[in-house]
């Protein structure tokens, strides 16, 4: 059978990530990537952090925010592998845990927008129309539903044979 035709198939028949879950996933941990951009400055750390974060306690918050992030970045990475098994539950609800990001993104930046005075800025209508967009890419994709549905056990044990299979038999090309 041939599905060179459906891109959205690895070469192993599983549903490969979404391009816009990673977009989603560095949008929900941009505080940490503001944090890790930081650290290239040596002469103002924080002068980084506070161009985009002027109060210190959304900053936190949006750190707190992306470890959530990083932790569903993760389960993506260990799904890709396919060797932790144990890490299937937790993979199979990334979608629900999803969800709980995004509120809570959502929460954060009615707190930044307070901080400020409901004030209008043009980084918090960029937030807020990402943040659009993604719950409803989240709520409408069934490319993302089957791909959280799509590791299973058997998928891990089948795929532990075939590279004990590989390790045992010689390669004679």
């Amino acid at each position: 059978m041939n599905f060179s035709n459906i891109t959205w198939l690895d070469d192993r028949g599983h549903i490969k990530p979404p391009l816009f879950l990673y977009l989603i996933l560095v949008f929900l941990a941009r505080g940490w990537c503001i944090f890790i951009a930081s650290l290239t400055q040596f002469n103002d750390r924080a002068g980084l952090v506070r161009l985009f974060y002027p109060e210190k306690s959304d900053f936190v918050s949006a750190l707190i925010a992306g470890v959530g992030a990083v932790l569903i970045y993760g389960l993506i990475i260990a799904e890709r592998k396919r060797s932790w098994p144990i890490l299937i539950p937790l993979f199979r609800h990334s979608g629900w845990f999803l969800w709980g990001l995004l509120i809570i993104d959502g929460l954060f930046l009615f707190q930044r927008m307070m901080h400020d005075d409901y004030l209008f800025k043009i980084g918090y209508s960029i937030d807020a129309l990402f943040l659009f967009w993604s719950v409803i890419y989240v709520f409408k994709s069934k490319r993302l539903y089957y791909y959280f549905a799509d590791w299973t056990p058997d998928d891990s044990t089948m795929q532990a044979e075939t590279l004990a299979d590989d390790e045992i038999k010689p390669d004679t090309k």
